[in-house]
């Protein structure tokens, strides 16, 4: 694992499973396709700073008809200090053909799963006509749509519910999750910034 200086170019590319974003990672040792899920937070543009190499790898993908080899880091880190707008140049150097992470992981093969037990045989549907209500049981009010909300959104956000002003995303978790729940705090009036890298509550 090594830190160097350099300058991260993210681009914006609008999937089939929403919005990912892709970047080129320069520095002193050479240019690198960076993928973290984490990248999804960001807006397009140059990120400046001192960034984190877990990895360097040789990376394959197959995309419309043709198979793609790249040098791929995988960042373990990164202090950003500086962000600036991409310039159509820079947005053109960067592929908008690349295959969303999320296709290019369900391309890989998948581990072998054991073998689940075998299920109880069903009962058949249920009669629809017998009531199978025990006895003094209290009916259950209907949900209001602000309560169901409130419910999504715990499901969503897990143990970083209920949200703060500033919430910092665990980006080890599921890219379309992470996805998710970025569209979310969108919704809910948060916004990214990039050099704390986490989301702050607009004040109103």
């Amino acid at each position: 694992m090594i830190t160097l200086p350099g300058q991260l170019a993210i681009k914006t590319i609008h999937g089939r499973n929403g919005d990912f974003n892709v970047g080129r990672l320069a520095t002193s040792i050479g240019e690198f396709v960076v993928k973290n899920a984490e990248l999804d937070q960001y807006d397009e543009g140059k990120y400046e700073g001192d960034f984190v190499i877990a990895e360097i790898r040789p990376s394959t993908y197959h995309a419309n008809g043709r198979m793609v080899i790249e040098i791929r880091a995988l960042l373990g880190g990164m202090t950003l200090s500086n962000v600036d707008a991409l310039s159509g140049d820079e947005a053109r150097q960067l592929s908008p053909q690349e295959v969303d992470p999320i296709d290019e992981e369900a391309q890989a093969p998948a581990p072998a799963k054991a073998k689940a037990p075998a299920k109880a045989k069903s009962r058949g549907p249920r009669d629809p006509l017998v009531d199978t209500t025990p006895f003094g049981s209290a009916t259950t009010a209907p949900v209001t749509s602000e309560a169901s909300a409130e419910a999504d959104d715990a499901a969503l956000f897990g143990t970083l519910w209920p949200l703060d002003e500033i919430v910092k995303l665990d980006a080890t978790v599921d890219r379309r999750v992470l996805r998710q729940q970025r569209d979310r705090l969108g919704m809910l009036g948060y916004t990214f910034e990039p050099l704390s890298q986490d989301w702050h509550l607009a004040k109103a």
